[in-house]
């Protein structure tokens, strides 16, 4: 059977027309699936019996489910989060002080080549749906209260697979999120992360979401990004440049430049000065992300002389820079290193 949750408020109206019903019928069931993330027709108790009966014949619901819970000693904890086909994503929690952020999964694995990513060596199985993505964060916003006793502040697309190219589902799914009639979150706190598709920075700009971009970057160098990231010779800088700029144009929104700085491979002065001159075609700002081992050796963490010295050289050209620290290292669920791995 079908998951009732592919149809919109429309199509649940027309639904409940031919079932005789009044049209106030489609908003209440909406309102259990995508306000209170209700995982059971039976459970929709202003709605009678039999007709509960009536729609369990035709629809039913298909939610995720945590195969495994992991905690890391810094208070992360990472799901593998099991689809209605068996498939697994993996999400992550990320508390502070302050926040507690949710990372979520856009697709089963990741159709690009990314060097430095472990989901980059899985096999793109196939996109999320609408219902899978919303309830990554309905269930981290549930952990978020029971673990850390405060609801979900953030999201970040920053997951297993390249939000773009699932865009569809991904801009209805953030819709979903922040809707009134939904989980009514701010668009503000959701940043969506994308290495780099021109024509979808474009027309997410178009969409008008009002949420954050980020782009992964890691070299603005050319010839070397795309050594760090082989599909990215498809989307010269300059094309992504210009859609940045399409992108500040539309939104006044901020550029997030996602950065990892790896020992011989961009560390050094060269890297910075290409850095800064991309940084100052459009306003943005970077976050140095300290990189999480693989496995393979090739990529490894810069020493902390040449983080310092590309914190100084981006201040000094009045850019905003900040490192982030890994969190969730020990159990693989940072930044990179989500990939579905077995623990004994």
């Amino acid at each position: 059977m079908k998951d009732i949750r592919i149809l919109s408020l429309d199509q649940l109206k027309d639904y409940f027309a031919t079932l005789g019903e009044k049209p106030f019928r489609a908003k209440q069931v909406y309102d259990w699936l995508w306000s209170k993330n209700l995982h059971s027709i039976d459970e929709m108790t202003n709605l009678s019996k039999s007709l509960r009966e009536k729609i369990a014949e035709e629809y039913t619901i298909n939610p995720v489910s945590v195969d495994q819970l992991q905690k890391s000693t810094d208070g992360t904890i990472k799901n593998g989060v099991k689809l209605h086909d068996g498939l697994l994503v993996e999400s992550v929690l990320i508390p502070t002080e302050t926040r507690t952020t949710a990372c979520v999964s856009s697709q089963v694995g990741c159709s690009l080549n990314c060097e430095f990513c472990a989901t980059a060596r899985l096999k793109r199985m196939r996109n999320l749906e609408v219902a899978e993505i919303v309830d990554q964060v309905a269930l981290i916003d549930s952990q978020s209260k029971m673990y850390f006793n405060r609801p979900l502040s953030n999201i970040v697309f920053m997951g297993m697979g390249e939000p773009m190219m699932n865009y569809k589902n991904v801009v209805e799914a953030i819709r979903k999120i922040t809707q009134p009639e939904g989980l009514g979150m701010s668009p503000r706190r959701i940043t969506v992360s994308t290495s780099g598709i021109p024509k979808m920075i474009k027309m997410l700009a178009d969409d008008e979401l009002r949420v954050k971009l980020a782009l992964s970057l890691h070299s603005a160098i050319e010839v070397k990004r795309n050594e760090i990231m082989p599909f990215s010779d498809k989307f010269p800088l300059t094309d992504i440049m210009d859609a940045l700029q399409y992108w500040y144009q539309k939104t006044g929104s901020v550029i997030t430049f996602e950065y990892c700085v790896w020992k011989g491979i961009n560390d050094g002065d060269e890297d910075i000065k290409a850095l800064i001159r991309y940084c100052r075609q459009v306003p943005s700002k970077v976050n140095l992300i300290q990189y999480n081992p693989i496995g393979d050796g090739k990529y490894d963490q810069c020493n902390k002389k040449a983080e310092d010295n590309y914190v100084r050289q981006l201040e000094n050209a009045g850019i905003t820079v900040m490192i982030r620290k890994s969190r969730g290292g020990d159990i693989d669920a940072a930044c990179g290193q989500l990939a579905n791995k077995a623990t004994d």
